[in-house]
Formats: structure tokens, sequence, C-alpha cells
């Protein structure tokens, strides 16, 4: 690893592999887990018994190349659809699936280490979420197979997020002492009300309260990757019978839904009060933008003048001291500042995916270029560092 690799990396992908799912999958589960199968000519994955289509392509190959989207997401001044901004689909590189490959891309990349979230993983609790049985089986097999291929710290460059559904809240916090027992430093849990029978529940609900008081105790970093969150029932009142795909989206969907599940997140993470419960938590957004933080703190500081004597401390503190975030590299950092501290924010780059940067060091270009190099530093190498607890070097 040369002097000049000194970017941290907060948002990287891997294309998970075919048998990512299925290699270390209980078999007693059968149709309720997750199954290939060939469908009118094409692979097509099958979880809880119906047809997934959170991936159009599951098997990834093709795929889009790195920041294909760059345009469409400065604006679109060329008109185009989403299938047509794609471009042309390239063969799945070696890096995508290979850790060995992947470090050596890091080198040419100036990355010194990145943390790696899941492609496919993150869209299917939301298949699942009836069956919370089956959902902690599924991602307790898929986490083996991410410490096997990818590892939970490899050579200290990549750090691989295993997935911890909440559904069931004692499966939680047994999948999260094995994953802490195997060297995890960050798990990822979903942006969103967990679904029980009748309804659904806050994460933060003391029912939760093992899981977290664990993370804390641990120093295990919770993030909240973007994903498939559920809020497709709210699209679903406006639009009954449109469906969540990751490319084919309503307009509408945007609208409705865009930053909303996270502000609802980390808002009732406030309201209920988990910091407060567990004053040593550190949670991270990842790859949810950072736009709809102003307005979440505008709108506790209302709650909190409301409600004189419900928060210890004032929410817009707690948010600040308790929560990372990787902003978009459209979002507008020198408007954000205003809200959000400078040692609060991580580089994500969303590598290899098309709506991220064709480079990690592009992020910097791109979102970074009106702060000093003090400021740079500490967003895209020295934050990452904190958060996680790793030594400065």
């Amino acid at each position: 690893m040369g002097q000049d690799n000194w970017i941290f990396d907060f948002d990287t992908h891997y294309y998970e592999a075919e048998d990512a799912f299925t290699r270390h999958q209980d078999r007693s589960l059968g149709n309720r887990g997750v199954r290939w199968a060939d469908i009118d000519g094409r692979r097509r994955l099958i979880v809880g018994g119906k047809v997934n289509g959170y991936i159009a392509n599951p098997t990834f190959d093709p795929v889009a190349r790195p920041g294909a989207l760059y345009h469409w997401y400065r604006g679109n001044p060329e008109r185009k659809g989403i299938r047509e901004a794609f471009g042309e689909l390239e063969p799945l590189r070696a890096e995508y699936r290979d850790r060995e490959a992947r470090v050596r891309v890091l080198d040419e990349q100036r990355v010194k280490a990145t943390l790696l979230f899941p492609t496919l993983g993150v869209g299917l609790e939301e298949a699942l979420k009836d069956d919370p049985g089956a959902c902690s089986k599924v991602f307790h097999g898929f986490n083996k197979w991410l410490d096997e291929d990818w590892g939970y710290n490899y050579r200290d460059r990549l750090y691989a997020v295993p997935y911890v559904p909440l559904l069931d809240p004692a499966a939680a916090v047994a999948e999260l002492r094995e994953l802490i027992g195997r060297g995890a430093t960050v798990v990822n849990v979903r942006n969103a009300p967990v679904p029980v029978p009748g309804g659904f529940r806050s994460p933060f609900d003391p029912a939760y309260d093992a899981f977290w008081g664990l993370a804390e105790e641990a120093n295990v970093v919770v993030a909240t990757h973007a994903g498939n969150d559920g809020y497709d029932a709210i699209v679903q009142m406006w639009e009954p019978g449109s469906a969540e795909q990751s490319v084919l989206r309503s307009p509408l969907r945007g609208v409705l839904t865009k930053g909303r599940a996270v502000t609802d997140f980390y808002g009732a993470a406030l309201c209920h009060l988990v910091f407060e419960r567990f004053p040593r938590l550190r949670m991270a957004s990842v790859e949810n933008g950072a736009g709809w933080i102003p307005d979440l703190l505008h709108r506790l500081d209302d709650v909190a003048n409301r409600n004189p004597g419900y928060f210890k401390n004032h929410p817009r503190e707690v948010f600040a001291e308790h929560v990372w975030v990787t902003p978009f590299w459209e979002d507008r950092i020198d408007d954000l500042l205003a809200d959000v501290r400078t040692d609060r924010l991580l580089l994500g780059s969303d590598w290899p995916h098309a709506e991220g940067v064709a480079q990690p060091v592009d992020f910097i270009t791109e979102s970074l270029g009106s702060l000093d190099e003090h400021d740079v530093r500490r967003i895209s190498h020295d934050n990452a560092l904190e958060v996680l607890g790793l030594p400065r070097t």
C-alpha cells in the first residue's frame, strides 16, 4: 500500500455471488428461504416463495459501469430515460466478487480502506417480513457467506458489513453476538419500522434494548444503508398495483418517499430516546444522502420547544453527537454545514454502482472542492476512523 492511499471510503459495494444466500442457507427452510429458478429463459431469484424483483438481473452479469448515471443525477441535461442513461452494460469485473482483485483496485484508486455493503442484500428483508424465523435464518447464512468471501476485516483494507434483520428481537441479539465474535465492527439494519403481527413497532421500542445495549457494549457501529425500506406501502395508497423495482420506479415514488424512511428512522431514534438509554451508541446513515437532515433538525427543534422536560438533552445536539452521515455526491455540502458538523460527515462513493461516482476520489472534487484541506481530510478519512474506533495512521 503506497503513501498516496489515504481515502477511507465509507460506502462501497460488491455484487453478490450467486450462492451468497444459498451456500449456508438452512435447508429446512425450503420455499420459505431463497432459491434460484429459470423462468422464461431468465435466471430469477425466488424469495419466500415469490419471484423477487428488487434487482432486475440478480446475476449481475452484465452490469452497469461505475458512475454511469452521473449526468442523470446532475439534472439529466440530455433528457434521457433511466434505461438509456444506464448506457451499455459490461461484463462483471473480478473486483466486484474477489477480494484480492478488490484490494489491487483500492491501490489504483488511492483508497486506504473501505466498508463493503450488499447490493442485493439490502432489498430482501421486505420480502421476508411476514416470516421472522425464515428471515433470521436467511441472513444468518448470508453473513456466513460474507465472512468467507470478503471478511469482516480483511487486511485492514476491506470491512464487509453484515446485515441484521430486527424482525425477531432475540434472533437479532443472537446474530449480533455471533458477528461480534467473528470480528465485525459495523452491522447494518433497515431504515424502517419493524413489521409485527397486526402492524408495526419502532426499532427503538424497549423490546430491542438488548440489541442496542450489546452494540453499545461492543463498540459496534450500527449502520442504516438505503435499501427496500417497505415504504412502497405509501406509494400503494396513491398508485394501487404499482410495484417497487430497483430501476423502473414511478415518478411519484421519488416525490413521496425520497428521504422519508431515513428521516422517520432517526426521528424515532431521538424521540424514543434510544441515545439517552445508550449514551455511547454510534450510528451511521449510509447512502441516504444528507439533504433530509436540516428539515428533521428543525422539526426536532420545534418538538423540543413544545415538550419541555421530555428530552434530557436537546435532540439536535444528540443527533450531532451520535449519528455520522454519508452525503450524496450531488448534495450541496456548503449548505449542509449550517446544520451538520464537519466531523460527522463521511465520504461514501457508492462504487461501483451506477448512481455513485466513477472513482472514489471524484467525490472529493465533486462535493468537497470548496472546503479547506483539513476538512477534506476529515471527511475523506479521519471521521471514518473515529466512528469505527480505528487507530489513526
